[in-house]
C-alpha cells in the first residue's frame, strides 16, 4: 500500500489572519495584565526584533510576564475555551478549504509552529490534524514558570522537529506551507511547497510520488518579513 502524503503547516500568519499568542494571553488575563506584561517585556522584544537574543528568550520573558504561577490546569481549561470559541475566527477561509482537500485525499496534516502546544493541540485535533510540533511551556509543581520546556520551534528547530517526525512516517510527498523567514527551513524540505505572498499554492493534482531530484535542485527561498 502506498504511503500517503503529508502537508505541514505553519500556523500564525499562514493559517490564521494574525498572530496568537497575545489574544490567548488576553483570553487568560485580560487586557491591563496583558498590556503591562507587554511593557515588561519590551526591552526583550525590542532585542529580538534587533537580533541580539533569540526568539525563545524574548518568548520566554513575555510568558514570565503574564502567566507565570498559573496552574496547569487552568491554563488547559482557558486552552480548550480559545481554541473552540476564538481560534476558529482567526483561521483564513482558503487555507481551511486547503486543510479539508489535504484531508479529502487522505493525507496526512502536521502543524509546526513556534506558538504554544497548549492550544494548539485542541484545535489541531477538532480539525483534523495528525500531529502538533510546537513550542511547550515548562510546569513545575503543576504550575507554569514561564519558561520553556523545549527550544523555540522556530527556523531551524521547525525543520529538525518536522525531520524528526518524519522518521516514523515517510511520506509519498511533502508538502509545506508557510509565510516568513521562520519557515524558510521547512519549506526547503518540501517537495512543493508554498509561501504567503509567492503566488499561488501548489496543485493537487493525485500524483503523489516524492521528487527527490526536483527538491535538491530547488532554488533557494527568500526570507521575507519577520513573524
Amino acid at each position: 500500500m502506498d504511503k500517503p502524503a503529508v502537508a505541514a503547516f505553519d500556523f500564525d500568519e499562514t493559517l490564521t489572519t494574525k498572530h496568537s499568542l497575545r489574544p490567548f494571553i488576553r483570553h487568560i488575563v485580560g487586557l491591563p495584565r496583558l498590556a503591562a506584561g507587554v511593557l515588561r517585556s519590551v526591552p526583550w522584544l525590542i532585542a529580538s526584533a534587533l537580533r541580539l537574543v533569540d526568539r525563545g528568550t524574548s518568548k520566554a520573558r513575555f510568558l514570565r510576564a503574564t502567566i507565570c504561577g498559573r496552574t496547569r490546569l487552568e491554563l488547559e481549561k482557558a486552552a480548550e475555551e480559545f481554541a473552540a470559541k476564538k481560534l476558529p475566527r482567526m483561521i483564513r477561509p482558503e487555507m481551511a478549504a486547503r486543510i479539508q482537500e489535504h484531508r479529502r485525499r487522505g493525507h496526512r496534516l502536521v502543524l509546526v509552529t513556534a506558538s504554544p502546544d497548549l492550544y494548539l493541540v485542541p484545535w489541531a485535533k477538532s480539525a483534523g490534524f495528525d500531529a502538533v510540533l510546537a513550542t511547550e511551556l515548562e510546569f513545575v509543581n503543576e504550575r507554569c514558570t514561564g519558561r520553556l520546556a523545549t527550544p523555540n520551534c522556530w527556523g531551524k528547530e521547525k525543520a529538525k522537529r518536522l525531520q524528526e517526525w518524519l522518521s516514523a512516517h515517510q511520506p509519498s510527498l511533502l508538502y509545506a506551507y508557510g509565510d516568513n523567514r521562520g519557515d524558510r527551513e521547512m519549506l526547503a524540505m518540501a517537495d512543493r511547497r508554498w509561501k504567503r505572498g509567492d503566488g499561488a499554492m501548489p496543485a493537487l493534482d493525485g500524483a503523489e510520488t516524492r521528487d527527490v531530484s526536483r527538491r535538491q535542485a530547488a532554488r533557494p527561498l527568500s526570507e521575507g518579513p519577520a513573524a
